[in-house]
């Protein structure tokens, strides 16, 4: 069964697979090794989550406000719809890995590596995401808004339905990448790398009238 409970809960070691409810606020799991473990509901509110590795695990609706996830590790690990504000992700890694309808705000994400990340719905707006790789990454519908891009690999990402307005992709190469007409108008473009086919749509969403004949 899984274990719930409303008492905060500060041991630093963990029994079961799985954990429903529990408040993990201030708990130390620094460097430690989870696998196949599920937390529903849970907070880990400022919580010392430096150099975690995990694999296989499950986390939904979670908040992760305040909490050090730097140089973490995580492979094919979901955190779904939770929160990250505050949160420090430098120097983590996720492979395999989904953030599917998480918010991430006023986060340090930089240098984060992602490999085969879900971000559809996430909530990325406001966020420093310069250089940042995320080619070949499902980004359809997430909050792009005002996000810095600059410099970041986005090429062959799909961005269906992306909000876009206001972001920097000032030397983002988005070679490939699939843009709706809004984000072509609406996003900081200067110096962006694009193909051909987003070329023409660039300029027909700016209402430029395209002619490829001689």
């Amino acid at each position: 069964m899984p274990e719930t409970a409303d008492d905060h809960v500060v041991e630093a070691e963990l029994t079961g697979p799985d954990f429903t409810g529990l408040d993990f606020t201030d708990a130390v799991f620094a460097d430690q090794e989870w696998e196949g473990r599920y937390f529903v509901g849970c907070r880990f509110i400022e919580a010392d989550l430096r150099g975690l590795r995990t694999r296989g695990c499950r986390f939904t609706n979670c908040d992760f406000t305040r909490a050090d996830l730097g140089a973490s590790q995580h492979r094919a690990t979901a955190f779904h719809s939770c929160t990250f504000q505050r949160t420090t992700l430098a120097d983590s890694v996720l492979e395999s890995c989904s953030l599917m309808g998480s918010t991430i705000s006023d986060c340090r994400l930089r240098p984060w590596t992602l490999r085969e990340v879900d971000l559809r719905l996430t909530g990325l707006g406001h966020a420093d995401l310069r250089e940042v790789m995320f080619a070949g990454l499902r980004l359809t519908e997430a909050n792009l808004v005002q996000a810095d891009l600059r410099g970041a690999d986005l090429s062959g990402a799909d961005l269906t339905g992306a909000r876009l307005l206001g972001a920097r992709l000032e030397g983002a190469d988005l070679r490939g990448a699939r843009l709706d007409a809004d984000a072509l108008v609406q996003a900081r473009l200067t110096g962006a790398r694009i193909d051909v086919d987003t070329a023409i749509r660039f300029a027909v969403a700016n209402g430029l009238r395209v002619d490829l004949g001689m």
